[in-house]
């Protein structure tokens, strides 16, 4: 098998996964719930493992559906919490609540299921490398769906989590909203989970969306900066996982890594060298 032959299918798969992660991931950041992906994902995996100690197979439709009900009780309980009063509990403390308490029952679950060590695994680390292209087109379908619905609601979206006073002062049901935008999420993760894992999964939802507001805080420009983030650390990962004979999964969030200390560094060296402007020299 060429080079061509067998990394084109991954690189593909990982344009997919980053085209909607790294959109979600400045949502995330911008609601400060930097860890609802790591906890949406432990939820669909306790989904899977309990399918498999029923006897689902871990790679048939129902175990998807097991995986979508668990992380829709996911989205259910983030957008009940959904606080905005600085003296309550802080979501995110709800948020690693749920995440530490559902790997602690997967594992449990795992331990009288078959094979449960095998699929907590692959859940960690991910298939990337062996996605098929039957694969991959069921995620193009199904993001092609959801991005369709994240896209015709993106102002409510995006005025929810950038500006939550307006959307509040307008009289919105946030939390009912919520629910929308996380349930989308999780359906997300519910895909993307399987193929790239839960750490790789984390890397094209957080970095890209870190380094882009590094850079700026218009939505348009972060979209842009943050997919073409995950593009070239993606294809970096797959080509030097590929010349050096590297697991690709740790391989390519390690890469993503190096891209943000890189974009971090440049960042520095363009602030420091951006004119300062005199007080009052706007005013003239």
């Amino acid at each position: 098998m060429s080079a061509v032959e067998l990394m084109l299918p991954p690189l593909v798969a990982c344009m997919i996964l980053v085209a909607i992660h790294s959109y979600l991931g400045l949502h995330v950041i911008a609601r400060e719930v930097i860890f609802v992906d790591l906890s949406l994902a432990q939820m669909a995996a306790l989904g899977t493992t309990t399918g498999l100690l029923v006897g689902v197979a871990p790679e048939s439709h129902t175990a998807q559906l097991f995986a979508l009900g668990f992380t829709v009780l996911g989205a259910a309980i983030f957008a009940a919490t959904r606080t905005t009063d600085r003296g309550r509990v802080p979501q995110e403390a709800i948020i690693g609540i749920v995440y530490v308490v559902a790997s602690a029952a997967a594992v449990l679950v795992a331990d009288r299921a078959p094979r449960g060590a095998d699929i907590i695994k692959d859940i960690l680390v991910g298939t990337i490398l062996w996605v098929t292209w039957p694969t991959i087109v069921k995620l193009a379908v199904a993001y092609a769906l959801l991005g369709t619905f994240l896209f015709l609601l993106r102002r409510r979206f995006e005025t929810i989590s950038f500006e939550a006073e307006t959307a509040t002062a307008k009289g919105w049901h946030i939390r009912w909203w919520d629910f929308w935008f996380y349930l989308a999420f999780g359906i997300v993760i519910t895909f993307s989970v399987p193929i790239g894992g839960v750490l790789l999964v984390f890397t094209f939802l957080v970095v890209p969306a870190v380094t882009a507001f590094l850079f700026t805080r218009r939505p348009a420009l972060l979209t842009a900066i943050s997919w073409s983030t995950g593009v070239i650390a993606s294809a970096a990962g797959l080509g030097l996982s590929y010349a050096y004979d590297l697991p690709t999964g740790p391989l390519m969030v390690c890469t993503f890594g190096a891209v943000l200390l890189l974009a971090a560094a440049v960042q520095r060296v363009v602030r420091r060298r951006a004119p300062v402007t005199a007080p009052g020299a706007a005013a003239r």
